[in-house]
């Protein structure tokens, strides 16, 4: 499996970042990538976009190797992720996402389905 390095130009999104969370989002699979030069693995929940940028929010499960402390939805800019590789495990959406909250309303791309 070969992955082509993602654009470095600055500001853009390399353009498979949608796709990957989009795959990753229906398949319910979790995520690695690299986000302010930490490596952290993720359960994205949902896509969403605010003042014309990308985000997603998602769980991290691990940074730099480590569990976090508290299980907490975080919210990711898709021009900060890099290296995004969809790997095979599974999630489960955790109660601490709720697909109702005002902020994504009307801007929503896509949501993982609930349990």
């Amino acid at each position: 499996m070969h992955h082509m390095p993602a654009s470095s130009t600055p500001g853009s999104v390399p353009s498979n970042a949608n796709a990957l969370l989009l795959q990753a989002i229906a398949l319910r699979q979790c995520v690695t990538a690299v986000y302010n030069r930490m490596h952290v693995k993720l359960a994205p929940h949902i896509l969403f976009t605010r003042h014309d940028d990308v985000f997603v929010d998602a769980v991290t499960l691990q940074r730099d190797g480590q569990p976090p402390k508290e299980i907490k939805l975080g919210t990711f800019k898709l021009a900060g992720l890099r290296d995004i590789v969809v790997i095979d495990e599974g999630f489960r959406p955790d109660a601490v996402f709720n697909p109702h909250d005002i902020k994504y309303e009307g801007v929503t791309l896509f949501v993982v389905e609930p349990n």
